[in-house]
């Protein structure tokens, strides 16, 4: 197995021991602190349409937007295919984007 991970920050490769990353300094997550994909994925599938998985990933706007219209079923709906997304996107990708 690989020992190097994607930077928070920047995205470039970096040793999975490394607490910043050498090209942007971004601090990372030590191993069992970053946002987990299917926490995020069961979040999204069973409270999605209250935006809850929003918040868990920081998007604390969206969240609310989620919240405002939860009444419509949209929030649901899109909760769901943001679901299946999740599933789908690699680890690499997930931390890539939400860190």
């Amino acid at each position: 197995m690989s020992n190097m991970v994607f930077c928070r920050g920047c995205g470039k490769e970096i040793h999975n021991s490394a607490t910043a990353c050498p090209n942007c300094g971004a601090k990372q997550n030590l191993p069992g602190q970053g946002k987990r994909r299917i926490s995020a994925a069961l979040l999204a599938l069973f409270l999605g349409g209250l935006g809850v998985h929003k918040f868990y990933l920081g998007r604390t706007g969206q969240g609310i937007l989620y919240l405002l219209f939860c009444w419509t079923f949209i929030p649901s709906l899109i909760a769901f295919v943001e679901f299946i997304i999740y599933l789908c996107s690699s680890d690499e990708n997930f931390a890539r984007k939400y860190g």
